[in-house]
This record gives C-alpha cells, structure tokens and sequence, in this order.
C-alpha cells in the first residue's frame, strides 16, 4: 500500500457442498460438461437441504429464495474448567475449548448463536465464566460438551470504559475471537445487511470433527526465491468481468478455473491481494461520478487474521464457512498441482477497528491497550495511515501473529507471505519495556512508543521460527509514518523487499530523464547498493506496477493521475508517479504516440526480466489493462479493477505474446536469476563503443554483456533516448551476435522465436549491420542478442 493513502453456517452435511469440494480435487475445470453438472450439483445441495435446526441457504441460482423454517432450539451443554491453550476453539477431550486473551476485564461470556438468532441479532445461550475456575493468569477458558450442529459462538466482556485509560469494555457487544477459523456475517460480496446495515453481527465458527480436507499428499513446492516470477493479483477482480466465462467468478474457484492462463504465461508464483475476512462496506457511500458505489475493494482493512475471506467464496455461509474455507484450500492444492506457489499479502499493521470513532468488532472490546499502540492519554498511534496501529511487538500480539502465520503455512498450504507497511512490524510497542522484552534492563534504553528498533522481537521471531524461516517472507519496507526501510528492513538474511527505488529508477530511466544511466545499472545487477552485507539480488523484489499507482499501460499513457471517479475531487492518491504520456495525455492519440506506446511497454517488461533479483507482474499488465488513468482503484467493484479476458485474447498475438516470451528466455538463462551479486567476470558494461560505458549524467544509453552457461553470451541494450543510434557490438572471434529482441519492431518480430514463420527472413534483414559488428537502434527501444558461431569462419 501507498503512502499516501492506506486502505485498508448454515446446515452442516458431509455429502453435500463439502463433499462436492472434496470431490473437484483432480478436476482442472477444463471440461465444460463437468463444469455445469456441478454447478447443478452444488445448487442441488444446497437447496434440498431440510434439517430444521437453522434456516435454508438461499441457492446461488436465480429464483431460489431464503426460508426460515424454524427456530432452533437450545442446546444444554456440560460446562468445564477448561484449559488455557491453545488460543481459540479447538476440539478437545470429546468437546470444545474455548480459550481467549484479556488482561483488563473483570468478566467474560462466552457466546452461542445460531445462524437464525445470529440473523436475528440474538444470542442463543450464554455461559458466563467464572473468574475463579475460568482464567488463568490473563486468559479465560472454558470446555463444552454437547450439541454444537450449526453453532457459532462470539465473547462479551465487562470491564472500565475509559478511552483515555485505553479501555473500551462494553457487556452489550458481542465480539470475534481474534483466533476464529470463520467469520460468519454477509454472504453476498458488496450487499447491505438486514435493514440495509453495513455492519450486522458477526459471529465466528465452532470446530467440529468432520473438519477435514485431502490434500492428496500436497508438499511444498520450495523453490529457490532467485527462481520466482511473482503475480500479484486480486481474487475477485481476476473473474468477476463477463468475459471469463467462468462458472464461478469473482471467487477462488474462479481463481482456479484461470490457472492455465498463468501458467502459460509462465508464472510460477501467485500473490493474492489480502483474502483475509474484511468488510468491503467500510467504504460503502454513493458515488455520483460512475453511478455505483464505493466499497473497500482492495481489502487492506482486516477484521480477522485467520479467516479467509467468507464473499470470495461461491459456498458462502454454507456449512459454518467450512465451505469457504475448502475452497482456499482448493485453489492452493491446485495451483501446488501446477507447480506455482501461493503467498499472502497480510496486512498486521492495522485492522478494520479504525480509530476512537471505529467499530468494536474484536480486538478493541477485547484488551484495547494490549492490541493497539496508545499515546499515554490513550489516543491511538496511526503509523498505518488507517486509524490504527496494531501493537505488534507486544508480547502477546507478537505471539498472536506468530500463531496466524503458522496456520496459515501448516493448515492452509500457502508458501508465504507480503507484509504490508512492514516498517510497522519494527516499531516499539505501547509502554516498550526492555525488562518486559529482554528480561534485562538495557543500559541507555530510553525508547519511546514507536520508536524503530534495530532488533524487532517480532522480526527475530518469525525469522528464527523453525516454520516461518522455510517459507517466502517480503516485506513492503515503509509506513505512513515516515519509515522508509528499502535496503535496511531487518532481515537475518531470509527477508526480501519490495524494491520500491528500483520502481522509481527504471520508470525515470526508461521514459528518458538524464542522470539515471548509473543508478539502472544498480537495478539491473540486483541493487547491491542497497543489499550488502551478506544479503543477495533475491532480496530485491524488483517492480515497475503494482495494485497501488498506474497499470504499465496507464504508466506510458498519462503523464498525471485521472482519479475523478473515487469521488475525491482527484486530491487521493500519489502525485509522483515519474509516468510520460509519450506525447498525448489518454488512450485517443494518433498513430506514432501509439507505436511509441507499445515500445514503452516492452522495454518496460524486458528490463523487469533481465534484472537480478525477484520480477514481479501485477495482474494485466500482461494484456496492457487500464484504469484510465485513475492511480488509486481501492474502492472500485467494476471494470477498472476487473481483469479483462476479452482484452486479454485480443492482445495474445501482441503484449502477451512477448510478455511471455520474455519471461521463458528469462527461465531459461542461468544467467538472469543468479544466487550472488554479477561479477567482472561474468558481466562486462558497454556504451555506444565496446568497453566503454557512459555514466554522465546526460547519458540515456546503458548496455551489458553476460556470459551464460545456457545461452553462451547475451548482448542487452537500452536506448532512453529521443535519438536513435548505431552501436559498435564487443568483438567475439569465430562467432557472430545474432538478433533475439528489438523492442521497435512491430509483433511478431519484437521477439523472433524459434516457431516464428519467416523467422529466418527477419534475420537477415540485421545482416549487413551485423556482418560490420553494428546494431541500429532506434529512439525509445532496447535489444537483445545472442551470440552464435560464425559459419563463415
């Protein structure tokens, strides 16, 4: 996220939905006739449903309504002491433990609620806990045996009310446990609740022993992070558009019925914007500009860390979100299935609670002052930008985070995780204690809340974890706060960084401003100027787009922001977007600025691919998608955050054809995702002459040789000037440089491929250049040549 602005149960039956998940666990979605039986299948299911204890799910097919049949009726439950771990409810003893965090209450209930009286704002039955036999130290606990068919549970807690104490106790709230598995609310992605309530009561879902999923002995995949192509992309957004054609679009079966795409672009890892349960109402307002309204639709505004997302799902509530949470399960076992990795983007630097003014949902109502850093008169700290800063290196909530991360690696399958404003995850808790930390005072420690520290218990933890040190940790290295971390983010040598400088340099560079001849050359070996001391290129996640600011389209389309349509007068998002429109500000411009356009693009993707370090693409970069100029989509459910499959076809003999390409010849050079930092000895720089390279500050030329255990030897060249020019290639006896990629030659002849018709013709027509040593390039291109034997010789 940016920092100019943070965005932040029905009927439980084995055999029907669950099975019916269960089932698709060899299935690719490739057959259409399949498709359609299950869609019948899982409707079917769903609707003939009958069990009186709840109300019937509404089927996801038009015309199907919601009855309520009948309220259920209390259950009796056998009350024990119960145990104080783990966190949450987890099965145990032939029942149910429920155990909670809260220094600060003087009593606690526990909550049971079926989804009727859920619907109905009642609780079902109340257990209140005996401060005597029920908690222990800070944490309340209690087990139950009995009937929890269709049971939701949530806490009330009693205490002071007294905001610059910073308490918030208040009985009347019912509250999610911050370790629910499901949050059961809204079923319906951007519909109001009852009485047209943006936020009804939720109510978090009870384990049972029929909570199972097979994974088919899905493993890991582990790739070396030097070997990723990264993909970030939004879940709802990749198929909601019409043009899909999927079965289930806007959820993560849709996600998966859309695997092949990616894998055909040759991408190897997903990034999914935050699935974590959000309420994408928090925005919800009228927008007169388009006619629609706004919601939260980026999702960075959590209301519970271990919940996916219920809205993405096609099952919905159905089953207690047990359901929803196959689904998740699902659409990372298949994508493992195609060899692509799947890592989060987490968002623990603030949740959905906001400020003074926020809504209690959970964490506020249940210890205030431990989850969230206060000033001494309980005002909240908002390094996030979002109302909120979450306390993350107080014991307890460092622990807490430590226990999400690890379900989500040992449950849900994913292979890691992106931070969001992960300077946050380094700052001193509330009242930074060093006895309290350490367990020893620290001579001069006079550090303040807030304050960065060079050795964040968090940090340590999660780095020395013995699950969380194996998988992908990327940290977005800056906060609202002012905290810029790029190169310094505390890392014990397993964290990488989104390399937002390497973003701003090759954006200047390639659009042609003076003086960044030196510092592309920084980003094109890695930036070791920024990883030293003992880290490596794969620390720098190299980007040019990403969800915050223009698509790669927009970036060569306008030269400022077109955000009209959020409602804000254009006053939101960044100003310094280091874009160019290439002559004429929109998409309506003649013929040249178009072709210049199109070279822009590819000599934006090639240089992402022949960087050092870790590419990665945002969703529809790869078919050129717009947003018409709008740098700041976070609360837009419509086509401009939409991924649009039409556009897509339209472009695969264009865009995407060398998009993909370029990304198989980066997978397929040993040479461009090395382990360490270039060489002399590998990688030599040139300029307009062999050997001589231009580093003034009015120098838009920079060209490199890499010697290649696959390819042999690679020329590369970028010409960011409005000037074209003849270059004098490194002399190779007995050999010849043979053209690869020429980003001024219109498709298919951008990138001559082994399969391309008439490919030999295209080569010839370099012949009587390169039969000097000679090159031509034209303004605004970049090239690529491979060098060959000379048959001559």
């Amino acid at each position: 996220m940016e920092l100019t602005h943070c965005t932040s149960c029905l009927q439980h039956s084995p055999t029907n939905s669950t099975q019916f998940l269960l089932n698709m666990k060899s299935k690719t979605f490739h057959n259409q006739s399949q498709i359609q039986s299950q869609k019948r299948n899982i409707s079917k299911s769903l609707a003939s449903n009958k069990n009186n204890s709840a109300i019937a799910i509404k089927a996801r097919e038009a015309g199907a309504e919601t009855a309520v049949i009948e309220k259920p009726k209390l259950r009796r439950f056998q009350v024990f002491q119960g145990y104080p771990m783990p966190f949450g409810a987890t099965l145990r003893d032939g029942g149910i433990n429920f155990a909670i965090y809260s220094a600060n209450a003087i009593s606690a209930t526990l909550c049971l609620i079926t989804p009727n009286d859920l619907g109905e704002n009642r609780v079902t039955e109340q257990i209140s806990l005996n401060p005597l036999l029920n908690k222990t130290g800070d944490i309340w606990h209690v087990l139950l045996k009995g009937d929890f068919k269709d049971m939701l549970y949530g806490y009330k807690f009693d205490g002071l009310f007294s905001p610059e104490e910073g308490h918030y106790y208040d009985s009347s709230r019912i509250l999610l446990d911050p370790y629910a598995k499901a949050v059961i609310s809204r079923e319906k992605f951007g519909v109001l609740g009852a009485a047209d309530n943006f936020w009804p009561q939720m109510a978090c879902m009870v384990p049972t022993y029929e909570d199972e999923f097979d994974w088919e002995g899905d493993l890991p995949l582990k790739y070396p992070q030097r070997d990723l192509i990264i993909y970030e992309m939004h879940v709802r957004g990749f198929t909601r558009h019409e043009s899909s054609k999927t079965e289930f679009p806007g959820t993560y079966l849709g996600v998966l019925e859309k695997l092949d795409h990616l894998k055909e672009l040759g991408i190897n890892c997903i990034e999914l914007m935050p699935c974590h349960e959000f309420n994408e109402l928090e925005y919800f307002s009228y927008n007169s500009v388009l006619g629609d309204y706004k919601l939260n639709f980026w999702g960075y505004s959590t209301v519970n860390f271990f919940s996916p997302m219920i809205r993405y799902s096609f099952a919905g509530n159905n089953n207690c979100g047990r359901d929803a949470i196959n689904e998740f399960k699902l659409l990372v076992k298949e994508a493992h299935k195609r060899r692509m990795e799947v890592i989060m983007d987490v968002v623990f630097n603030h949740t959905a609670e906001g400020n003074e003014n926020g809504p209690m949902l959970s964490f506020r109502g249940a210890d205030n002052s431990v989850y969230y850093m206060l000033a001494p008169k309980g005002e909240f700290y908002n390094y996030s930008g979002c109302g909120n800063t979450f306390n993350c290196n107080h014991p307890v909530v460092r622990q807490f985070i430590i226990d999400c991360l690890r379900y989500w690696v040992t449950e849900m399958h994913v292979d890691g995780f992106r931070f969001d404003l992960a300077s946050i995850l380094t700052r001193g808790s509330s009242l930074w204690d060093a006895v309290n930390v350490y367990g020893h005072p620290i001579d001069g420690d006079l550090l303040t809340t807030g304050t960065p520290l060079s050795s964040p218990p968090l940090i340590d933890m999660i780095s020395n974890d013995p699950i969380l040190r194996g998988v992908k940790l990327i940290a977005e290295a800056w906060d609202t706060g002012g905290l810029y971390q790029v190169g310094m983010f505390p890392h014990w040598g397993i964290w990488s960084e989104w390399n937002g400088k390497y973003r701003d340099i090759v954006r200047q560079f390639i659009k042609g401003t003076n003086g960044f001849s030196g510092a592309l050359a920084e980003c094109l070996c890695g930036s070791p100027n920024l990883y030293q001391g003992g880290r490596k290129p794969w620390n720098s996640i190299n980007f040019v787009c990403a969800h915050d600011g223009f698509t790669l389209a927009d970036l060569v389309t306008y030269s400022k922001k077109h955000n009209l349509a959020n409602g804000e007068d254009n006053n939101d998002g960044e100003s310094h977007n280091y874009s160019w429109n290439c002559g004429q500000e929109g998409e309506f411009a003649n013929i040249s600025v178009k072709k210049l356009r199109k070279r822009q693009l590819r000599n934006f993707f090639l240089c992402l691919m022949v960087s050092q370090g870790v590419p990665m693409i945002y969703m529809g970069d790869e078919y050129g998608h717009t947003k018409g100029g709008n740098n700041n989509t976070y609360c837009h459910d419509n086509y401009l955050n939409y991924f649009r499959w039409d556009r897509k076809e339209e472009s695969s003999s264009d865009f995407f054809r060398f998009c993909r390409l370029m990304i198989k010849f980066r997978q397929e050079c040993e040479s461009l995702g090395l382990n360490d930092f270039p060489t002399a000895e590998r990688l030599q720089w040139h300029g307009h002459a062999p050997g001589i390279p231009n580093w003034s500050e009015t120098s838009r030329f920079v060209a490199f040789t890499l010697v290649d255990s696959v390819k042999g030897e690679i020329y590369i060249a970028f010409n960011a000037s409005h000037l074209p020019v003849i270059i004098s290639l490194p002399q190779r006896p007995r050999s010849r440089w043979e053209p690869l990629v020429d980003t001024s030659k219109p498709a298919p002849y951008d990138f001559l491929s082994s399969d391309l018709p008439q490919r030999e013709t295209a080569v010839k027509q370099y012949a009587h250049f390169l039969d000097s040593n000679l090159y031509p390039m034209l303004s605004y291109s970049s090239i690529i040549l491979l060098l060959s034997p000379n048959e001559n010789y």
